[in-house]
């Protein structure tokens, strides 16, 4: 069953450009060397606190990539910019239309 994996986060402002122009990277780099990676959309929800949507393929697949953290440059330059951790959160997708991958 698809895992779908919630993180909000704080980035001080004047690094939000810092963050976007990471991001890239950090996908390119999930979708190389994280085995069952599907998506992930990165929502601002004020000009502080973000939250990243990162989609699954199973529960080990994200319990395996937590494992490896930072273990990439693309994905350290996407974590660099964030200040504070606020919550990591996880769940599974029940009722959804076909996803886009």
């Amino acid at each position: 069953m698809i895992t779908v994996e919630l993180t909000r986060f704080r980035v001080p402002p004047d690094r939000a450009q810092e963050l976007l122009d990471a991001r890239p990277a950090m996908i390119e780099a999930f979708r190389t060397d994280r085995h069952g990676f599907l998506d992930a959309q990165l929502v601002r929800i004020d000009d502080d606190e973000w939250l990243d949507i990162v989609w699954w393929d199973a529960a080990e697949d994200l319990d395996a990539s937590q494992a490896k953290g930072g273990n990439l440059p693309g994905i350290q330059a996407f974590f660099a910019p964030i200040s504070e951790l606020l919550s990591s959160e996880r769940g599974t997708l029940l009722d959804a239309p076909a996803p886009p991958w």
